[in-house]
């Protein structure tokens, strides 16, 4: 038997080790910039203003804390849309900062993207990007096929890191053409907290608003703030300002900074939307169960507490004529075993996540449907 100090997974299993980039495979590659056309970005609501990968825009018209402006950089939710016939897709990517080990979630999920292939309703995993720790800049193959054939591809961003830079690499002589298009030109918005940013799912795709952008043909907008989703009057303002909304997901409790404040800012958040929105659809969703409540029964208490307060606050606003406005109760999302789907008690793992769009698939298609 090895006495061999420590233990190095690349040494033993070849599947775990990070190849050296053979330039020549990339040689007959020609590289695209994802702001052209025929590529469709989708999940950075002010892409065409700004011209960078940001999910805020560069220059608000109102002011917000500086974590949520650095956070904004973050680019979960991201995605790029193309359809080719090019057997081997590749990607370059230059971060805004160096890859660093972040204490509950993947290098993939932080720093990487992952690929689906197909069409829309019928996207299926197919790889993620692989780069060394601490990268700022990696370039890797996404797909590498023997045969040619057309197909959509959908890239999805980095969850907690900022994109300087993205170049799509296909076959100097392969086919690009646009996506399929939308079944429609409005947007579903989500505002909220690590969760919904994505922490801490494995990988991009299994964000949980990735998972539903795959179940509706819609784009998704991703206003996830780890720590700081705070309901603050700015951001309301901020977010109506984006075009075309079709609902709108308020899932912000878990930062709201407890029951006195968000009974104070829920309501004028929904206010102030509502002055620029009259009659979109708003979804106030309570949070998920943590299993870190449970030893304490006075949290239970208050998880109970702050689910019925958003309750009445929707049912306020409905009693006032707003029948556009709903409630879901994320208590049910995760189910009795709820305490087997978290990382660290409260982030999800991606069994969370996929429950968590379980439970919003059929709300949203109601809504979608409305």
């Amino acid at each position: 038997m090895s006495h061999e100090k420590g233990l190095s997974i690349e040494k033993i299993d070849k599947n775990m080790q990070l190849e050296d980039i053979d330039y020549d495979k990339y040689s007959g590659l020609k590289w695209y910039s994802p702001m052209g056309r025929p590529f469709r970005l989708a999940g950075f609501a002010w892409i065409e203003s700004d011209r960078v990968y940001r999910r805020l825009p560069v220059n608000p018209k109102y002011p917000i804390r500086d974590e949520v402006d650095r956070l904004a950089n973050a680019t979960a939710g991201g995605q790029v849309h193309f359809m080719t016939d090019s057997a081997k897709v590749a990607i370059k990517v230059k971060l805004a900062w160096p890859s660093s080990p972040a204490r509950l979630m993947t290098p993939v999920a932080q720093c990487g993207f992952d690929c689906y292939i197909g069409k829309p309703g019928q996207k299926i995993f197919r790889s993620i990007a692989r780069f060394d720790a601490g990268a700022e800049e990696y370039q890797c193959f996404m797909a590498e096929d023997k045969n040619r054939e057309m197909r959509n591809i959908t890239l999805n961003f980095p969850l907690s890191q900022g994109v300087k830079e993205l170049q799509i690499g296909i076959e100097d002589d392969a086919e690009l053409l646009p996506p399929p298009p939308y079944d429609s030109d409005k947007k579903v918005i989500f505002y909220g907290t690590s969760i919904t940013q994505g922490g801490c799912a494995s990988r991009p795709g299994m964000a949980y608003t990735n998972i539903l952008s795959r179940r509706f043909n819609y784009e998704f907008i991703n206003l996830g703030f780890s720590g700081n989703g705070q309901g603050e009057p700015e951001l309301a303002e901020i977010i109506s300002e984006i075009e075309n909304p079709a609902c709108l997901v308020l899932d912000y409790e878990a930062n709201s900074l407890g029951y006195e404040r968000m009974s104070r800012t829920l309501p004028e958040f929904i206010r102030i939307y509502r002055k620029h929105h009259p009659s979109v659809k708003i979804l106030v969703v309570s949070k998920i169960r943590y299993a870190l409540d449970l030893p304490n029964k006075e949290w239970v208490e208050d998880y109970f507490r702050m689910r019925d307060m958003q309750r009445e606050v929707v049912e306020s606003f409905r009693n006032k004529g707003d029948m556009n406005i709903y409630f879901c109760d994320g208590s049910n999302f995760l189910g009795d075993d709820f305490h087997e789907c978290s990382v660290d008690g409260a982030h999800p793992t991606d069994l969370g996540f996929w429950r968590i769009a379980e439970a919003l698939t059929p709300v949203l298609e109601k809504l979608l449907k409305m």
